[in-house]
């Protein structure tokens, strides 16, 4: 059966870029993403578009329209976002951010941002860590300000449960694996319920959800915040964690910058930190999961050779044997 993605070639992507009006050239450039299909569109006008075609039937409009939201309503609060563009689909039709394209029987839905260009993030600079802190926690105090109605909130029934069922249900683990990954995933998750039922207590709000360096770009001295697809309800450590890199001390002392220019505008809630490595977990576990739900996908098993293979699974199968222990450590403080 043929994927929805395989329908959307380089002509599609403009057709649908130019039934909004625009007047665009014949230079289109796929951008790195795989959960979505993004191009880079120029125009006759000399500049470039983003345009980002959403995977069909994952969100609902309800969901990408709140995703479409809270990045104008930060925009608004001049918090460096990248927010989709408003256009009208047509004469006399009021402008929105969420646009349909057919091929066929298959519908895109999609939308265009302006280009942004900028640079990875140095998160090994003290002065750039406390810089990121103060507009996580300028995001955070928007965010709290109420939760998203239609997006998913995280947890670890979506994040590890549901991708341990999958992976076990639908025979992604070598057969001489499957005793391991079983007993060790079933413990982790064992290791992880106490934790989250403790800090669930500990304030949800919006966030971005997926705030890793990759999708922020470093410009004018500042961060700037793309992509969130992945936007969603949770506690405000999800936004941080992904910071933190290199061994303990690396990862404590990036910490404290963060959290420094965090707290200028967003209380901090210790009690998070016990949810550091419990969420890195999640994230393991998920993404792998993610990797088996898309391999259909034909972008998946070109792009990501390596997975699925006895080797992949039995370096996963350590990765989380090591985040067992990695949860057994001492947390992370907030002071030196």
């Amino acid at each position: 059966m043929m994927h929805p993605y395989e329908l959307l070639g380089p002509d599609q992507v403009l057709d649908a870029v130019e039934s909004l009006g625009l007047e665009t050239t014949a230079r289109v450039f796929g951008l790195n993403s795989y959960e979505n299909r993004v191009y880079q569109i120029g125009l006759e006008s000399g500049e470039y578009v983003v345009a980002k075609f959403y995977r069909p039937e994952r969100w609902s409009n309800e969901q990408i329209l709140e995703e479409h939201s809270f990045a104008q309503e930060l925009a608004d609060l001049d918090i460096p976002v990248v927010p989709p563009m408003w256009i009208s689909p047509g004469a006399g039709q009021a402008e929105q951010t969420l646009h349909n394209f057919s091929c066929g029987e298959q519908n895109f839905r999609f939308a265009l941002f302006p280009r942004l260009a900028g640079r990875a993030p140095e998160l090994d600079n003290p002065d750039n860590l406390l810089v990121m802190g103060r507009f996580l926690g300028r995001v955070h105090l928007a965010g709290a300000q109420r939760l998203f109605d239609h997006r998913v909130s995280l947890s670890m029934d979506q994040f590890a449960i549901a991708s341990r069922e999958f992976l076990l249900g639908n025979d992604f683990i070598p057969s001489s694996l499957v005793a391991a990954y079983d007993s060790l995933s079933r413990d982790l998750i064992d290791r992880l319920r106490p934790v989250f039922t403790q800090t669930n207590s500990c304030r949800v709000l919006r966030l971005h959800g997926d705030c890793h360096p990759g999708n922020i770009l470093w410009r004018d001295e500042r961060p700037h915040f793309v992509d969130f697809d992945d936007a969603m309800n949770g506690p405000a450590i999800q936004d941080l964690w992904m910071m933190l890199a290199g061994d303990r001390d690396q990862q404590q002392g990036q910490l404290l910058e963060i959290v420094e220019g965090y707290e200028e505008f967003y209380d901090f809630d210790a009690r998070e930190l016990a949810l550091i490595e419990p969420l890195r977990t999640l994230r393991i576990m998920h993404y792998s999961a993610w990797l088996a739900r898309r391999w259909q996908d034909p972008a998946f098993p070109h792009s990501f050779p390596w997975f699925n293979t006895e080797r992949y699974w039995a370096e996963h199968i350590l990765e989380l044997r090591e985040q067992m222990s990695a949860l057994n450590e001492p947390l992370l403080r907030l002071y030196p």
